[in-house]
């Protein structure tokens, strides 16, 4: 694997303009919200194209696009383009972008995240110190603010109940494996391709391994802040969290490689579950009883911790356990399933390739 980044300061040039993709389905209820963001921002309006991407909404996204792109407020920007995603999936939406944007760098941003003023330039002072990728923490925030909300924010925050990924870090400067709302050179996306649109949930794997296969260094630093609002129910949480992991399943057929030991741990709990089921029918409960109250008693510890540690504790987070869980058994289910069907419904091929003519 090449060092691209070796001596990257001398070589990089300054970044001009930024491209800003957003892409959204369903999302008219909240998508002012993330506007205003980006019309906040301190970085030159002038220097920024803003790539609205509606996937083929069934409610207002789409107007509101519109609407915002004939507004005054869009005026200032270099460029404000409302584009379809046919294809509907976040990877498909994510092509429609870069075969679409124009500026020096592409940053896509989730519909449902929220940005300071300073995100952009942020972005833009660390690829200028020599970066090729760069992104920074974001972390979870509860919108509306109820009890319950909170209580299902603390366990998505948790380790225990979301994962250990090195770019959930907080030092001033590392390089990691991967980064929410990641900023990229055009040269990174001109030499790592496309999205690849087999993949509705792990793109974001398997396109920060292709960028690190590729010799780039991706860049943590907790300059660059933006927040995402979390589910607000548990069952909308435990349906993605069973979508993460049969996309896991899946992926597996594809890039194995962009994928850690932490991402089957929940897989292998449910693999436990089933074992330990089995052996109790055959041989006797014990084994299971144990386990369960080994998992039950680190359960409780680890909830007492986060009550402890949270400014925000209240009394729904004696349902933490359940919510813990939960997770875990959804998102292992998830991926046994996703591992299973691979096996059924082989994906079609798909070329990542992608020339910079392709969009203009």
């Amino acid at each position: 694997m090449q060092d691209t980044n070796v001596d990257c300061a001398r070589k990089c040039e300054a970044v001009r303009t930024v491209s800003v993709a957003i892409v959204a389905h369903n999302e008219a209820q909240h998508f002012s919200n993330i506007l205003e963001d980006v019309v906040a921002q301190d970085f030159p309006h002038n220097r920024i194209e803003l790539l609205l991407i509606d996937s083929m909404s069934k409610d207002d996204t789409k107007q509101v696009m519109l609407e915002f792109a004939e507004s005054d407020q869009a005026k200032g920007f270099q460029r404000v383009a409302v584009l379809s995603n046919p294809g509907e999936i976040l990877p498909c939406g994510c092509n429609v972008a870069i075969k679409n944007f124009t500026g020096d760098a592409l940053v896509r941003i989730d519909a449902h995240a929220r940005i300071p003023q300073s995100f952009i330039s942020s972005n833009v002072e660390v690829l200028d110190e020599g970066e090729f990728v760069c992104g920074g923490p974001r972390p979870t925030i509860a919108s509306p603010e109820t009890d319950w909300s909170n209580t299902l924010l603390m366990a998505e925050e948790s380790a225990f109940g979301s994962s250990i990924a090195d770019y959930r870090g907080s030092s001033k400067k590392e390089y990691v494996s991967s980064a929410f709302h990641a900023m990229f050179r055009r040269e990174v996306i001109e030499r790592v391709g496309l999205y690849d649109e087999r993949l509705a949930r792990t793109e974001d794997n398997d396109y920060f391994y292709r960028v690190r296969e590729a010799g780039y260094k991706i860049r943590f630093d907790v300059r660059i802040q933006s927040k995402q609002i979390a589910r607000s129910s548990l069952k909308r949480m435990l349906k993605q969290k069973y979508g993460n992991g049969y996309w896991i399943g899946r992926t597996m057929y594809v890039q194995p490689k962009c994928f850690r030991a932490y991402h089957f741990a929940p897989f292998a709990f449910v693999l436990g579950i089933i074992l330990l089921a089995c052996v109790g029918f055959l041989r006797g409960w014990a084994p299971f009883v144990a386990c369960a109250a080994l998992y039950a008693a680190v359960t409780v510890v680890l909830t007492l911790r986060v009550a402890v540690e949270s400014p925000k504790r209240n009394i729904r987070m004696v349902a933490l356990p359940f919510v813990f869980f939960g997770i875990h058994v959804s998102y292992g289910v998830g991926t046994l399933v996703g591992l299973l069907s691979g096996t059924f419904k082989k994906m079609p091929p798909f070329d990542t390739a992608f020339s910079a003519k392709e969009g203009e």
